[in-house]
């Protein structure tokens, strides 16, 4: 791969000389016990839990497995979300917060538990997990936080001073948390599936559903899965059921890099809790210890240009732990919820048959492989210590109504800035390779140049609920900054809650099958002087 597509095409570290198995499109109408939608580790990990039991279990994706949020994470495997248990203590009490770590732990004591069974080759290593603070402000929550540790009787302790050259006022750690490599994982259990007679059909996108005497779903090319339970693992639902769930989460960007350092690599995992934060943990790479770097969380649709970000990483990098050579860079989306724990279980109350799991804030290994047993558990009817605390249909007052109102704000004010910004850049200004807000016909518009010199003109209105999307330069998308949809460079749906493309407007000489949004203006493609 050539320097400059490697940057602007950016692929995660896992991939690289990975083979997963493929898996043809669904081609006809078909049945099934239980339908799983999403191929990343919550529905890879429900789907074997089933087939295991004893269900007839069909797993689709819209794209290919393993390459959505699962294939771009850190893949820290720890019950170390930040800043959460003093958080949860507050807001739920006590006994819940404890719910939450033991049910984190559970998760990742049976994924080690897999790993054994199956002796499956991932690099599982088992290490702490540290969060650290730069700041007095930040070292006195850190305290709050030890002192929710010692209450719950979670293995931990403060240090302070990090094993790598970086001041900090406070660390916490704990104990006996792991990292591993997250698609040689996957693999392995997509493997068993298939072993257990579990079917899988990759290009195959759910874009709705009707709850009938079964459950049909019906995909993008026309065919129906029928199915008498259904489960969303699609990242954000594919399938709302009225649960309003594009009001009730809010999506972040975040970034990474793969380096060869200069310095010793540290033991451990780190996260740093005053901004600008940063995440740090050891992988390896062609036999040699690499360093991923990863932080500048933003609101999708909201950052600035995308290289700022990963300039931003590479030069912390650079003077923490030197630079031998830069390897990979890549980004991840997430969704957080209203009160921060997520959504999994029935996707309304008293419905027994839909099921979700969304809503994992950043810590999607344990989150992931929770939800998969949780759902496990409902679809099986067997009852769970777990499911009060996760349930979709909880509603805690104190965050879920101040974050409720903070996040539709914040969705409002972006719905009004994007239809009054004013544009000023036209298409016939952009390079190969380059994407940008324009005006078009005296409407805003967005352009893409490809690199065979092809220009891509959309209408920007978010086929959602009508916000404006924002160029994404990093991963070359169209994101919205109100409820985190993005769409590929020529309109594509990418990731919801939208379903329908944006619309293409077409261009003299450039016909699609989109109906346009006007004439053509041949002046606007031309050059200016």
């Amino acid at each position: 791969m050539e320097q400059h597509e490697k940057w602007t095409q950016p692929e995660p570290l896992w991939r690289e000389n990975m083979s997963l198995p493929s898996f043809e499109a669904l081609k006809e109408d078909t049945t099934t016990e239980v339908a799983v939608v999403g191929g990343g580790i919550t529905g890879i990990t429900t789907a074997y839990l089933l087939a295991k039991a004893g269900k007839k279990v069909t797993l689709i994706e819209a794209d290919e497995l393993v390459n959505g949020t699962s294939g771009h994470t850190s893949a820290k495997v720890t019950a170390q979300h930040g800043l959460i248990y003093h958080e949860l203590m507050k807001h739920f009490g006590e006994e819940e917060a404890s719910l939450y770590y033991q049910a984190q732990m559970s998760a990742l004591q049976s994924m080690e538990e897999w790993i054994d069974k199956y002796q499956i080759d991932c690099n599982w290593v088992k290490e702490d997990a540290y969060l650290f603070a730069t700041t007095k402000r930040g070292a006195h929550k850190l305290e709050n936080e030890y002192e929710a540790y010692q209450r719950l009787g979670i293995p931990g302790g403060t240090i302070d001073a990090l094993p790598f050259d970086m001041e900090a006022t406070k660390a916490l750690s704990m104990k006996n948390q792991a990292r591993f490599h997250p698609i040689k994982y996957l693999a392995a259990l997509i493997e068993e599936f298939v072993h257990l007679g579990g079917e899988i059909f990759e290009h195959t996108k759910a874009t709705d559903v009707k709850e009938k005497d079964r459950i049909e779903i019906q995909t993008g090319d026309g065919h129906t899965l029928a199915c008498e339970k259904l489960v969303s693992c699609s990242h954000f639902p594919f399938y709302d059921g009225k649960g309003l769930y594009f009001s009730r989460m809010y999506a972040e960007r975040s970034y990474l890099l793969a380096i060869e350092p200069e310095k010793e690599v540290p033991e451990g995992m780190y996260l740093s809790i005053d901004e600008p934060k940063r995440s740090i943990r050891t992988a390896e790479y062609n036999g040699k210890p690499v360093l991923l770097i990863g932080g500048e969380s933003h609101k999708t649709g909201q950052g600035v240009d995308t290289s700022f970000h990963y300039n931003a990483l590479e030069e912390f990098a650079a003077q923490t732990f030197g630079i031998k050579e830069k390897l990979f860079q890549w980004s991840a989306q997430d969704l957080t919820t209203l009160d921060k724990v997520p959504y999994i279980g029935p996707i309304t109350r008293n419905n027994d048959r839909v099921f979700i799991a969304t809503g994992f804030r950043k810590w999607g290994m344990t989150n992931g492989t929770l939800a998969a047993k949780l759902i496990c558990d409902y679809v099986l009817g067997e009852e769970s210590l777990f499911h009060d605390l996760f349930k979709p249909t909880r509603f805690k007052s104190d965050p879920s109504m101040k974050q409720f109102l903070s996040q539709n704000f914040d969705v409002a004010v972006h719905l009004v800035e994007g239809k009054l910004e004013l544009v000023a850049d036209r298409p016939n200004s952009l390079k190969n390779g380059e994407g940008m807000v324009v005006q078009w016909r005296g409407e805003r518009a967005g352009a893409y140049r490809d690199d065979d010199g092809k220009l891509h003109v959309l209408d920007t209105t978010c086929t959602h609920m009508g916000c404006e999307v924002e160029w994404n330069s990093g991963e070359h998308t169209w994101d919205c900054p109100c409820h985190g949809s993005r769409f590929s460079y020529d309109g594509a749906v990418v990731e919801g809650p939208a379903d329908k493309p944006l619309m293409k407007i077409a261009l003299e000489g450039q016909p699609d099958n989109h109906a346009p949004l006007g004439e053509s203006n041949e002046e606007e493609l031309g050059e200016q002087p």
